[in-house]
């Protein structure tokens, strides 16, 4: 993967992680890299580093709101060793599954903007190129879906994001859509826990 623990590629992420980190002495507040198996069969890939999870933990959707859902979900398909990721050091393990984001960097409200997805996207072209055992992948939220086809090398419509929606790509690879299971979705149900459920009862049946 091209310099990314060390990328500084986004001025405005940059600029705001500094100052992040000023508040927030004991906080990762870097790129934060992928989390899982380098063999999984299953990559998940969502927005953003959240404020106080993966930006304080250095691990994809751990410690936050968001990785609720996601873990137990994880969990109860049998893609994880546990139902709760808490931090770096807490021993969970995913099992043929591997978690990544978008965007590597916190983005200020949460919120990326294009450029920003733009120029982080040749670090997912390089973990799709080095994940040719990555048939599957599962994209949370419009935005990593876009994410998925612009490192696919496809245009931003090829395929319309849905909820639920499968979609087969020109490499083979399998796309799956949900939505994000931030704190948003879930309390506003958006996203159900049967939903997200439905999305990964389908996953496991392509695999």
């Amino acid at each position: 993967m091209p310099k990314l623990q060390s990328c500084t590629d986004c001025p405005r992420l940059v600029g705001f992680l500094d100052d992040v980190r000023q508040q927030h002495s004991g906080y990762h507040c870097g790129p934060v890299l992928p989390f899982g198996d380098p063999l999984a069969r299953l990559l998940i890939v969502g927005l953003a580093p959240g404020l106080h999870g993966a930006n304080r933990t250095g691990r994809p959707f751990t410690g936050d709101y968001a990785g609720i859902l996601l873990y137990e979900t994880l969990h109860y398909f049998g893609f994880a060793s546990g139902p709760e990721s808490k931090s770096r050091d807490d021993g969970l393990e995913l099992r043929n599954c591997r978690i990544t984001n978008a965007v590597k960097c916190l983005p200020p409200a949460n919120k990326p903007e294009p450029a920003e997805v733009r120029t982080c996207n040749r670090h997912l072209v390089a973990e799709l190129a080095d994940a040719p055992e990555a048939k599957i992948v599962l994209a949370l939220g419009q935005i990593a879906h876009k994410a998925v086809l612009m490192a696919s090398g496809m245009k931003q419509g090829a395929y319309p994001f849905a909820h639920a929606a499968r979609h087969v790509l020109p490499d083979g690879r399998v796309l799956f859509d949900s939505y994000h299971c931030s704190r948003y979705n879930t309390q506003t149900r958006r996203l159900t826990k049967a939903d997200f459920h439905d999305v990964f009862q389908a996953i496991r049946a392509e695999l």
